[in-house]
């Protein structure tokens, strides 16, 4: 019993730093995710339109994207948790300044330092767990880091969304930098130093783009993270103004966001290894689909909810199989592969709430659905006709 309970704790301390990367991950998503469910809050506050108010999304998803490659060519050589705590400290102070905004200039800068710090996160955070977990646990220990992001959406857009109705969007903002530092002390004291592993080199990137499987999944990536959040940044006051619900009800059906996320990790850890091509095929369909039926299911709020539960379960299973795919054709040098991939996604990001933006400005809300499905078609015809014969040749 005693030599049971030793192992156990020796286990425990093995997997507390991937814990540890784990909530830090739900806190930077919940800030990444937050502005979605505010979007409408901020615009009144500040004067301005929805589609104004959405350049905060795009404009932190083009920093991260334009950032995660030099940044991360800049501190490669700096101590693994010496890093970590640093860009959590970072990231702390920038939700202050923009709890305390008192302009729309004033909460754009402090987003752009939030989005540096997660250009950082976000380029170290799986290949730190990788290294810190058990060696015949690895695969596990990346999906606690996609759980931590799935679970963001199930509470901390929700949660924040209840926070800014209640208290303002500025609480919000300020609860975020207080969890945040309850992880930061966290990790400070359970991440153990690390060594970096190796000096990224801007000559390392020119192999990866040469795979042509990396390839295809950069390009993918790109076009459907664009088609996904052309719809998504705008969800928000997409079901208050064309499918009428309350805000009760926008807090709910972004819940189930979320929710079916954690279904789709469950379903990944445990049938990716045998259906590969099915989960391809239905992360990039479902996503088609959804954003193509976002209109026609408005009529209805029980309509709207199951487009929105497919949704949320093909762009969760698409993160998942995408950055697995990315650590299994760059073994070598994760850490570029994978800040190049979050740049390319943020790439997506921004463009995607810019074009959605576009969308509500010059036409209507009512076809974000219809403008983003349409460039998720194509990217879908590309995966299954291009890109996914490549991944099965280099299987």
């Amino acid at each position: 019993m005693d030599r049971h309970l030793v192992r156990s704790r020796i286990l425990l301390k093995k997997w507390l730093p991937v814990i540890g990367l784990t909530l830090a991950a739900f806190v930077f998503n919940t800030s990444e995710f937050v502005p979605i469910g505010l979007l409408s809050d901020i615009a009144r506050d500040f004067h301005t339109t929805e589609a104004a108010a959405g350049l905060l999304i795009t404009v932190y998803a083009w920093v991260v994207a334009m950032a995660s490659l030099p940044l991360m060519l800049l501190v490669s050589r700096v101590e693994c948790r010496r890093l970590l705590l640093t860009v959590v400290g970072l990231f702390i102070v920038s939700h202050l300044v923009s709890a305390l905004s008192t302009s729309y200039p004033m909460l754009m800068a402090s987003r752009i330092g939030v989005a540096c710090a997660h250009a950082v996160f976000w380029s170290i955070a799986s290949p730190l767990a990788v290294r810190a977990a058990p060696k015949v646990h690895r695969s596990a220990a990346l999906g606690l880091i996609v759980t931590g992001t799935s679970v963001a959406m199930i509470v901390g857009l929700p949660l924040g969304r209840v926070i800014g109705l209640h208290a303002g969007w500025r609480m919000t903002f300020f609860y975020i930098a207080v969890a945040a530092a309850v992880v930061l002390a966290l990790l400070a004291w359970i991440f153990p130093k690390m060594k970096s592993d190796s000096a990224i080199s801007l000559r390392k990137v020119p192999a990866l783009i040469e795979k042509p499987a990396l390839l295809g999944i950069y390009l993918l990536t790109l076009v459907l993270i664009t088609a996904h959040y052309t719809g998504y940044s705008y969800i928000e006051p997409f079901l208050g103004q064309v499918a009428h619900m309350g805000d009760g009800w926008v807090t709910w059906v972004l819940t189930l966001f979320g929710v079916v996320g954690i279904a789709g990790s469950i379903l990944f850890s445990r049938y990716y290894g045998k259906y590969r091509e099915t989960f391809v095929r239905f992360a990039v369909i479902g996503i088609s689909v959804a954003l193509l039926l976002l209109r026609p299911a408005s009529f209805a709020h029980g309509t709207v909810i199951l487009v929105c539960i497919g949704w949320g379960l093909a762009i969760t299973i698409f993160n998942l199989v995408f950055q697995s795919e990315i650590i299994r054709f760059a073994p070598k040098s994760t850490a570029v592969a994978m800040s190049v991939y979050s740049g390319i996604y943020n790439l997506g990001i921004g463009s995607g709430a810019l074009v959605g933006g576009i969308v509500c400005s010059d036409l209507s809300i009512a076809w974000i659905g219809y403008v983003g499905g349409t460039t998720a078609v194509a990217a879908a015809i590309y995966c299954l006709r291009k890109l996914l014969p490549i991944l099965r040749t280099a299987s």
